[in-house]
């Protein structure tokens, strides 16, 4: 017999009574029926139910353990009396009788429960995170990560690809965040970075004639958390191709993606392949306030400012006089009920930061309200007309400039429809983001500058760079969202040397600039540069997603805190003096105030 197991926790069935077995694994839960003890014993795998009775030599050892201590039990496979058949477990038609029992390792007083799925401060869950990975939700959660991310390299490799390892030690790169730095011992004074994602170097590779490029990523941002994003590391799906428009690109991976969702949606209803709608950003911008838009919710947004032009309405008639915009977010239903729904939803707007919202409430096909009131019973009724509204429903304003009505639109619009469960929380809906703005405006350093991907082809190339007006110019980018969640985002790149330095000029860089802070990329692209695309598919989104969780802390096996620190390792520590030395580095405490 082996040393420690015949079988795992979960593979014992009817079939196997009367066996003598051997098993290992953690003490879950006892329960003491007087004389009597039954153990949940738990390991990778599952819980079996173990019965220790006065006849038994294991029992006075058992009832000494504390839960989670690890043991060895030899005993007899038993059927459980009908009654007390558990069909919800896997081993529920059985017990083990308990004839012996050896303690491999004695648990101290546990400092959190592991048995049970109870709430538990952050700070301990992540200083023991070695017994929060034994609980149930967040063990099988981690578990299904390791199983979407092999089926994704399956299909990845179904789709021609291969997949290639690139440098975690590199050069800065321009990719929206701070780096993290790593001191060099050898070159005083100078430091690597580490890779806020392989972005030049999957383009070397299509230089480099490889055509088709992936790996699952580690990529390194030093930015302040979030519930979709966590300090320090992420993973993603990387990949690029050569010789491909945006639709190849769209064609190729929309299988793939759609393929994981559907494998683990535990039957939700997903988008399927070949029928992932194609927004354009500004259309999002204006239907959704969003450009990553929940397409569970139906609700639309609907610009009305014309609709407000010298109004009865004072307010919205001098925002629009003055060039602002008047966006409409209508409330199925709402009308029906009671007027505190509205005062509600205004006093949300207003502890979101804005001057509140705007609303018309209809009840039994009569507006009211002070918009109804006072923009005028004709136009009232032409407005409702044009938004298709009922007799007993609702509709909000956000009003301001566009950046800020679309903003306040679309989350007045999130935030309407989780209060009248207009969303259907068990589907997926997919869908392509496309036509971003190649430029958008600094206000802050009032000039010109790159709104998503440097590297990405503007929509025309160098004859737009050099005619248009760049605001107006887009890009071959794109971005792939689900459920409201941005969870790929890629474009075509730009190839051309004499492109790329123009891209640059007009955000205030020159050539040599180009050439100083890009120049592997610069002069592959003298040597015969394929057209080339790709994406990167956010691996921890898909899996918080496709695991209904809602951080994702609840699928990363040893994340950071909210304030950047492994609680577990005591990360990040101070270094020796030794260790600065060789690095040439000095420690410059900040001003304390």
């Amino acid at each position: 017999m082996h040393a420690y197991r015949t079988h795992t926790c979960a593979q014992l069935r009817a079939s196997d009574v009367g066996q003598t077995v051997r098993l290992s694994g953690w003490v879950h839960r006892k329960r003491d029926h007087g004389g009597v003890l039954f153990v949940d014993l738990r390991d990778h795998y599952g819980l079996v139910q173990i019965v220790a009775d006065s006849d038994s030599e294991a029992l006075k050892l058992l009832e000494s353990l504390r839960a989670e201590s690890v043991v060895t039990i030899d005993g007899v496979v038993e059927a459980r009396a009908r009654e007390a058949v558990n069909p919800n477990l896997a081993t529920g038609e059985i017990e083990v009788r308990a004839k012996s029992v050896i303690v491999q390792s004695a648990a101290a007083e546990l400092p959190m429960p592991v048995a049970g799925e109870a709430e538990y401060p952050e700070d301990v869950r992540l200083r023991y995170r070695f017994l929060d990975l034994r609980r149930e939700t967040l063990h099988a959660n981690i578990v299904k990560r390791t199983q979407i991310i092999s089926d994704m390299r399956h299909r990845m490799e179904g789709e021609g690809f291969t997949e290639y390892s690139t440098p975690i030690l590199t050069a800065s790169s321009p990719e929206g965040a701070r780096d993290f730095l790593v001191p060099s011992r050898i070159h005083a004074g100078k430091f690597y970075a580490l890779p806020q994602a392989p972005q030049q170097y999957k383009q070397l590779l299509m230089v480099a004639g490889f055509d088709r490029y992936f790996q699952i990523a580690p990529c390194f941002r030093d930015e302040d958390p979030r519930a979709d994003r966590l300090p320090g590391e992420f993973y993603q799906l990387d990949l690029e191709m050569s010789f491909v428009t945006q639709e190849d690109v769209w064609n190729t991976m929309e299988p793939v993606i759609a393929g994981v969702f559907e494998k683990f949606a535990d039957g939700k209803p997903v988008t399927p392949a070949g029928s992932f709608p194609r927004i354009p950003y500004s259309e999002a911008m204006l239907k959704y306030g969003s450009d990553k838009p929940d397409l569970r919710n139906p609700i639309t947004i609907t610009d009305v400012t014309d609709h407000f032009h010298e109004s009865g309405f004072g307010i919205f008639a001098g925002i629009v006089a003055g060039g602002g915009r008047i966006r409409a977010i209508p409330a199925p239903g709402a009308g029906a009920g009671s007027r505190k729904f509205f005062d509600d939803m205004n006093v949300w707007a207003r502890d979101e930061g804005y001057s509140g919202l705007g609303y018309i409430n209809i009840k039994d096909g009569e507006p009211g309200g002070p918009i109804a009131k006072n923009h005028g019973a004709e136009a009232t009724a032409k407005l409702i007309e044009a938004l298709g509204l009922g007799p007993n429903d609702g509709v909000f304003f956000a009003a301001g400039a566009e950046n800020v009505a679309a903003k306040l639109a679309g989350l007045a619009r999130t935030r309407a429809g989780e209060q009248l469960n207009l969303i259907d929380k068990d589907r997926f809906e997919l869908c392509w983001i496309v036509d971003f703005p190649f430029y958008e405006w600094d206000e802050d350093e009032k000039k010109v500058e790159f709104a998503h991907n440097p590297f990405s082809m503007p929509q025309g190339g160098l004859e737009a760079l050099n005619s248009q007006d760049p605001l107006s110019l887009k890009a071959f980018q794109y971005d792939m969202v689900c459920n409201g969640y941005e969870i790929a985002s890629g474009s075509i790149r730009n190839q051309s040397p004499e492109t790329m330095v123009k891209a640059f000029e007009l955000v205030g860089l020159s050539q040599a600039d180009v050439e100083e802070r890009f120049g592997g990329l610069y002069r592959a692209f003298q040597y015969g540069a394929p057209p080339h695309g790709g994406m990167a598919a956010g691996v921890d989104r898909i899996v918080m997603l496709l695991c209904g969780a809602q951080n994702l802390r609840e699928i990363t096996l040893f994340p950071m805190n909210q304030r950047a620190e492994d609680l577990l390792m005591g990360a990040p520590s101070p270094a020796m003096m030794k260790q600065l030395r060789e690095l040439h580095i000095r420690v410059v405490e900040p001003v304390k105030a």
